[in-house]
């Protein structure tokens, strides 16, 4: 599971601006934000009433825009 990113001619700027997308990418971030501190189970579901509510209210609004 480790993340690995050639360097190619020297330029380490483009091999680092990989390997940030490439572990964005598999989460590690938002996980450890996730693992920071403990949130309660009644916290963790309003969260996710609320992010329901804003993901519906964005794909209604992507369908009525058509």
């Amino acid at each position: 599971m480790s993340t690995q990113v050639t360097v190619k001619n020297g330029n380490l700027d483009v091999a680092l601006k990989r390997f940030k997308q490439k572990v964005a990418r598999d989460g590690v971030p938002s996980e450890c934000r996730k693992r920071e501190a403990y949130d309660k189970p009644g916290v963790r579901r309003r969260e996710a009433k609320k992010q329901g509510i804003k993901n519906s209210r964005k794909r209604n609004k992507m369908m009525n825009r058509d």
